[in-house]
């Protein structure tokens, strides 16, 4: 039994590794899906797996608080994403360190994994900081490939619809199963953050 449980751990964290590396690629270069730029950008973001963990993870530790803070958080994540997104976009740069992102993944789930009541100032701090720091290398990212400024758009209203779909019946899961599934979900984006980590700084050596 246990030969077994160590060979699943193994078979995810390898899909996680495979993740990773293909998101690393898919983040390069937006999308082509013939519709325009807002829905290139749209798919951009479930392309881009560090991108699209930190919703799940924001929206994850925004539903582990009350109703109030969760709504608070859930709209200053995309806000703080646009705003992010435009300075990058505007500078052509992200002024930020590459493993930014890596950190983000790995505090937020962290703290998703811990299951703790946090300030409601705190978790609205933490959405805006996640917001601008991947707003920032997304918009960056655009300028520098010369793509629409429209693309933007379609990253952060994907974003925004990630982040209700998760928090909206998040919030009524209240049963302690449930609660389990949330801290073990937010234990794997911290170990997929750790990884992206390690990769982002092997790339740097």
């Amino acid at each position: 039994m246990a030969g077994a449980g160590l060979r699943r751990r193994a078979r995810a964290a390898s899909a996680c590794a495979w993740l990773l590396l293909a998101s690393t690629g898919a983040s390069a270069h937006l999308p082509d899906t013939g519709l325009g730029p807002l829905a290139d950008g749209a798919l951009h973001l479930f392309l881009s797996f560090d991108d699209l963990l930190a919703v799940v993870a924001m929206a994850v530790l925004a539903s582990q608080h009350d109703e109030a803070t969760a709504q608070r958080a859930a709209g200053a994540l995309p806000a703080a994403w646009l705003a992010g997104g435009l300075a990058g976009f505007a500078a052509g740069k992200a002024y930020l360190p590459a493993s930014a992102t890596s950190l983000s993944l790995i505090a937020l789930g962290v703290l998703v994994a811990a299951g703790r009541r946090l300030p409601r100032a705190l978790v609205t701090a933490l959405a805006v900081a996640a917001g601008l720091a991947h707003g920032l290398f997304n918009g960056a990212a655009l300028a520098t490939a010369r793509h629409d400024g429209m693309a933007l758009a379609g990253i952060v209203g994907a974003a925004l619809v990630v982040t209700t779909l998760i928090v909206a019946p998040g919030l009524r899961l209240q049963a302690t199963g449930a609660r389990i599934a949330m801290r073990v979900a937010g234990s794997w984006i911290a170990a997929i953050g750790l990884l992206s980590l390690g990769w982002t700084l092997s790339g740097r050596l």
